[in-house]
Parts: C-alpha cells; sequence; structure tokens
C-alpha cells in the first residue's frame, strides 16, 4: 500500500510579500508539516536555475579533480568541517560502516567584525576550480537568507517573537556541503550495508537541500516505511535538524533519512548532492522551549549549548575524536 506522507510545496514569496493571511498560512503550513513528517519543498527561495546549474557545474568540476589534489585539501585536525573530506571517513550515527561518498564544506563568511570569527576556522579555497569558491560563496548566502526567513515563519508557528532566531543564528556555524556520492564499479564487492548515505537525521536547526542531481533520497514515515522524495528540478528540501527537535521538545519532528545506492544498472553513475545546514552560533540555548512542555509531553531532554551538542554528535559520526 503506498504511503501518503504530507510533503507540501510552499512558496516563499507568500511569507516574505504576502497578505497577513498567507503569511500566516505559509506558517501554519510549514509547522504542521514539520509536526507531521518533518520535510517541505520550497519554491520561490532565492536561487535561479543558472546559478544552480552553474554550481552543479563547479561541484562536478572539483570533484573530478585527481585524489592527490584533491587530498591537499584535507585538513583532517578541523573534523570535515571546512574544505575536502576524502571517502570512508564518514559514517550515521549507529553504523560501522562508512557512506559511500566524499564532500567538500564550507562555513560561515563573517565579514561584519563580529568577534565570533575567532571561532571559526577559514574556508578554503580551491585554487585549480577559482569559479567553485565563487559559487560556493554566493550559494551559502543565498541558502542562508532563505534559511532565516524559514526561521521567522517556523517562530510565528512556536508563538514566539518573528525575529526569535535571528540573533542567535546571525553569524552562525552553519554550513554548505557539497556531496560526491561517487560511482561503484565493482557493487559485489560492497559490505552488505554499505550505502550512499545510512539512515540519519541531520544535527543543526533546518537544512536546505538543492534538487540533487539524481534520485535516492528518502525519509521514514511514522508507519516506518521509506518514502522516496522527489522535489521539482529548482525546488529545495527543507527539514527539521535535531537542535529544533529539541529546542522544541519533539513538537517539530527531525526525520530519520537517508540516501539509497541506485539500481545495479545505475551504480557506476555519480550522484551530486549540496545541502546547507543552517546552525545557530555555539551559545545558542537548547533547552526546550517552556511552550511545548505539558502533562502529555514533559520535557524530554537535558539542558545544553547547541556547541556542546554539535560537539557530542561529531563525535558520533566519526569526524571528530
Amino acid at each position: 500500500m503506498a504511503t501518503s506522507i504530507n510533503i507540501p510545496r510552499l512558496d516563499l514569496n507568500d511569507y516574505l510579500y504576502g497578505t497577513a493571511a498567507q503569511k500566516k498560512q505559509f506558517s501554519d503550513d510549514i509547522g504542521k508539516a514539520f509536526n507531521d513528517t518533518g520535510f517541505v519543498t520550497i519554491t520561490n527561495h532565492g536561487l535561479s536555475k543558472e546559478l544552480i546549474d552553474n554550481l552543479y557545474l563547479q561541484v562536478k568540476e572539483f570533484f573530478s579533480l585527481p585524489e592527490e589534489t584533491k587530498l591537499k585539501y584535507e585538513k583532517v585536525e578541523l573534523a570535515g568541517q571546512r574544505g575536502y573530506t576524502s571517502k570512508g571517513r564518514e559514517k550515521a550515527k549507529d553504523s560501522k560502516t562508512p557512506d559511500l561518498k566524499e564532500f567538500w564544506q564550507t562555513g560561515q563568511y563573517v565579514e561584519d567584525g563580529d568577534v565570533i570569527k575567532e571561532e571559526y576556522p577559514d574556508n578554503v579555497s580551491v585554487e585549480e576550480v577559482p569559479a567553485f569558491n565563487m559559487v560556493t560563496k554566493e550559494i551559502y548566502k543565498k541558502l542562508e537568507h532563505a534559511g532565516k526567513q524559514l526561521l521567522k515563519a517556523i517562530a510565528v508557528y512556536l508563538g514566539l517573537p518573528e525575529d526569535y532566531f535571528e540573533d542567535k543564528v546571525h553569524n552562525g556555524n552553519s554550513i554548505l556541503r557539497a556531496i560526491h556520492y561517487f560511482p561503484i564499479e565493482n557493487p559485489d564487492a560492497l559490505p552488505a550495508d554499505a550505502v550512499r548515505a545510512g539512515a540519519h537525521e541531520d544535527i543543526n536547526l533546518i537544512t536546505l537541500l538543492i534538487g540533487a542531481s539524481a534520485d535516492g533520497l528518502e525519509v521514514l514515515t511514522r508507519n516506518g516505511d521509506w518514502f522516496a522524495v522527489k522535489a521539482h528540478g529548482e525546488d529545495i528540501v527543507v527539514n527539521v535538524g535535531d537542535m529544533l527537535q529539541r529546542l522544541t521538545n519533539n513538537k517539530l519532528k527531525s526525520t530519520t533519512h537517508r540516501v539509497v545506492n541506485p539500481p545495479r544498472e545505475l551504480m557506476k553513475s555519480s550522484r551530486y548532492s549540496v545541502p546547507f545546514f543552517l546552525h545557530p552560533k555555539s551559545g545558542m540555548d537548547l533547552t526546550c522551549l517552556t511552550s511545548c512542555i505539558d502533562e502529555e509531553n514533559p520535557k524530554a531532554y537535558t539542558d545544553m549549548t547547541a556547541g556542546e551538542y554539535l560537539d557530542e554528535r561529531l563525535r558520533e559520526i566519526g569526524l571528530k575524536k
């Protein structure tokens, strides 16, 4: 039986430029979906088709560089937070087998003199593909902006002031990740449980994912079925991360998702994907909101900051010792 699942397609312009009724509808819709499945798709998010096409062009260009060139950009001491992370380094939290991927991470550009800059490692530039550095910065800025607008709608849904998240995410520890799920030349040699991305939940507040170059993303429904998420070409897929789930005492759901291996005849093809993980500053207090705690929903989490939580999770997924 096909599972019907609430992943609505919402227009961000309704929230940015709509009437009071449209804004409220957008806020209610995103809240309901995040209550329900933890996923929505968003249109009119500020990224043109040309920009997305150029991004994928530069990402492919970078990942097709020779292995030894890419390894110049791997800074293991940064726990995968900047630059290149080679094959076999990251795994899902409860998995023993590494994911079948390599990736690149770009972090915050602090350009307003904020002292928080000292907390962040510098971004790494790729000499061989200068356009890669420019397009990843532009995408970072645009997705950060869209993400902040979505957080306003979420704040309204939660009965908080619209700009509740603003000072917490300004110059936050957000990450743009370009992922290459590399071709699998010899499927028979794979461990039985090796997948492109093992079942996991995201760590951050929300994740904005630019439609990937191929199918494969699946979410776990309440009934325990896997449901394939298909985004329209230019839409972005947005999901709740564990920090927002924690803050809202499980009111908003951080949904388990994975990237499955393609059918055997497509195993030799690459898949590219570019998620933006919107993080707050490390000092944000993730203590459950009192408005999300009641008799039926007692407080489920201990108090901790975003920075403490991130550290704990990076150790679990094998990026930090």
